[in-house]
């Protein structure tokens, strides 16, 4: 023998003796010996004992026993039993050991597999996960295996297989229990369990794995169906089409079946395009509905459907119903069914992003018209036209603390999510100019009386914050009064408010601030500023709101009175054209859809090339202003910073010189 074979022959009997040493069987066996009737008439008592609870006492016998009566099938019976009592007390070590003088003893036994199991399950709970697995593969290899023994093999392996993060093999095993469980209960558990793995922890390789192989059998379906919506998601919409149509001649559920229908219906509109047609998603119904009306009426003239100067574009409108269910329903409404070449939409924050990831997704540029943060970066084919949260947050902090001296400020915002993002975008503006927040508090967007969250927020709610200011005021009282009687009873106003602020935020409409405003005065809030958004400017704050909102400073593109403004070919056309004055959302919706019209009257046919001119918008002459586009694919607006003193809207610029 050559030194070659020598070393080759010496590292394969290494290998064999480390595998050994954790879970094989010695091959060279004989036949146990049945125990002597002295041995039996021992291990009866010996059961006793067991039975007693004296665990202390019994392992001491049972390994006197062991000694005493090797290599008999009661010594066997014997050490299996002192391995469990290991077990069941923890001491996994000991209870390993003890069942790996079993599967490697000499003796062969016709329940060798039970030691193989519980050493498995010992080396689990000592941490050793691979020497475990590798037991219940021995037990799995052995011949003659009972279906209970292997059921609960396939258990113990399951645990530690997902411990492992082997999802394929784990998955594996969940599909063997959920056949072969013959406890209904059981094996319907272990089905959901498959279908969850399938669902959410399988990567698009894995997915492919379990589609493609009969083993993993009932779960196979969902695997074709999870791979093909992320190849959907991933946009590559060959494949995804390729994989969502073996499922249409499944037997599937009935959700199942429309859904697959649902993302093949979407993948074949991508190929068909209107270029006549621009999508809208607004929430028609709901409270929202008036402001909807405004924007569409905006988009209409832009786009040419009324006017004076009249195009061959249509409109396609979806309802969003103000959700986001709803939202993503209407575009994918507009793209399977109206072709639309481009969407505009949403208005509203909860359902904007929704809106622009949906289109994204299907390849249709879309344009937003909410202030919503960040909504550019859902994607390449997203782009916004309004004045986004982010620039009014900062130019509103910009000129209270710059041009007006302010060094800190309340909030009071209800709680949803407008008032929750400005209020972020607020507080770390002011944190990040060296301002300070001194209070904010919260209310419910459907509250009709705002004295507890106004009470709160100056500190005059909880009396036992201020139990020590309240005796000494209450005592002050007192001394003052000439006479008192029962029904004479001290104020509810003895604390004043602490008003450690120079201006509120109030980012909510018009209603809220019409209650809010007289309910700050009335708990002696007073000479500081109230602060909002363009949600103010409206005719109906002078007509709604008291003289309490006067100096209040908030922001937009225009002044509704501007001369430029009511003078420009926009307000005359559609004053002619809907008999009333346009406001912001009419000149931002107005401005949109003249874009897309001189885009798609140019001759533009495809989604495409419709998003390519989209991005070489520059100098573009809106109702107002050139708008031109940002690196974020945002259109520039005109910013204006508004007051109102004695029921008009003011600039704050002629505000200030005039000082009124």
């Amino acid at each position: 023998m050559t030194k070659k074979n020598l070393m080759l022959v010496w590292a394969l009997g290494l290998i064999a003796a480390i595998i050994s040493g954790c879970s094989s069987v010695v091959t060279r066996k004989v036949n146990v010996q049945p125990a002597s009737t002295k041995a039996r008439e021992e291990w009866n008592q010996l059961q006793v004992l067991v039975a007693s609870g004296n665990e202390r006492h019994t392992l001491s016998r049972l390994k006197k026993f062991v000694g005493t009566y090797p290599g008999t099938d009661l010594a066997y019976d014997a050490q299996m039993t002192l391995g469990k009592i290991y077990y069941k007390n923890k001491d996994y070590l000991s209870a390993y050991n003890s069942f790996r003088e079993l599967f490697n003893a000499r003796s062969l036994n016709a329940s060798e597999s039970d030691p193989l199991l519980w050493g498995a399950k010992s080396l689990y709970r000592l941490g050793r996960l691979d020497e475990s697995l590798i037991l219940t593969t021995k037990i799995l290899q052995s011949s003659g295996l009972s279906d209970p023994m292997r059921l609960e093999c396939y258990k113990v392996r399951y645990t530690i297989l997902n411990d492992l993060s082997d999802r394929l093999e784990a998955l594996r095993t969940l599909v063997y229990l959920g056949e072969k469980d013959p406890e209904t209960k059981s094996r319907e558990s272990y089905r959901v369990r498959a279908f969850d793995f399938v669902e959410s922890k399988l990567s698009d390789k894995e997915l492919e794995t379990v589609a493609g192989q009969d083993e993993f059998s009932f779960v196979r379906k969902m695997a074709l169906y999870k791979l093909g919506v992320h190849l959907f998601e991933q946009r590559d919409f060959v494949r995804a089409r390729e994989v969502l149509s073996q499922l249409t001649e499944s037997d599937l559920n009935a959700d199942l079946s429309q859904q697959v229908k649902n993302y093949l219906t979407q993948i074949d509109s991508r190929r068909e395009v209107d270029s006549k047609t621009i999508g809208v998603v607004l929430p028609l119904t709901g409270k929202y509905s008036v402001i909807a009306q405004k924007t569409l009426r905006g988009l209409q003239l832009g786009l040419g459907i009324y006017g004076p100067r009249p195009s061959d574009l249509k409109l396609a409108v979806a309802d969003s119903e103000g959700t986001p269910d709803g939202a993503r329903r209407a575009v994918e409404r507009l793209v399977t069914e109206d072709h639309v070449i481009g969407i505009v939409g949403s208005l509203l924050s909860k359902t904007a992003a929704v809106v622009a990831t949906k289109a994204d997704e299907l390849g249709v540029p879309s344009i937003g018209l909410s202030q919503k943060a960040g909504l550019t970066e859902v994607g390449e084919t997203v782009f916004r036209n309004s004045l986004t949260s982010e620039d009014q947050v900062r130019h509103i902090v910009k000129v209270a603390m710059e041009e007006m001296g302010m060094k800190s400020f309340a909030i009071l915002f209800p709680n949803d999510s407008y008032g929750v993002e400005y209020t972020n975008l607020f507080w770390n503006e002011v944190v990040s100019r060296g301002g300070v927040i001194t209070a904010a508090q919260p209310y419910n967007p459907n509250e009709n009386d705002y004295s507890g969250p106004i009470q709160r927020l100056v500190g005059k709610y909880y009396v036992e914050d201020r139990v020590r200011e309240y005796k000494t005021r209450l005592t002050e009282w007192y001394k003052q009064q000439k006479k008192l009687n029962a029904r004479h009873k001290p104020p509810d106003d003895l604390l004043p408010p602490i008003v450690n602020f120079e201006g509120i935020f109030i980012p909510d409409g018009l209603k809220a601030l019409n209650q809010i405003a007289p309910t700050l005065a009335f708990y002696d809030v007073k000479n500081v500023k109230l602060l909002g958004t363009s949600l103010w400017n409206s005719e109906e704050l002078a007509q709604r709101c008291d003289r309490h909102v006067d100096g209040a400073i908030f922001m937009d593109s225009f002044l509704n009175e501007d001369s430029k403004f009511t003078t420009s070919v926009f307000y005359k056309e559609f004053q002619t054209s809907f008999g009333e004055m346009p406001g912001p959302f009419e000149v931002q919706s107005y401005d949109t859809g003249l874009i897309l019209r001189q885009i798609l009257v140019s001759g533009t046919k495809t989604r495409t090339d419709l998003l390519e001119k989209l991005r070489q918008v520059k100098d573009f002459p809106g109702a107002l202003n050139k708008l031109n586009l940002s690196n974020e694919r945002e259109f520039s607006r005109p910013r204006v910073t508004l007051t109102i003193n004695k029921g008009k809207i003011l600039r704050y610029e002629d505000a200030k010189s005039t000082n009124l």
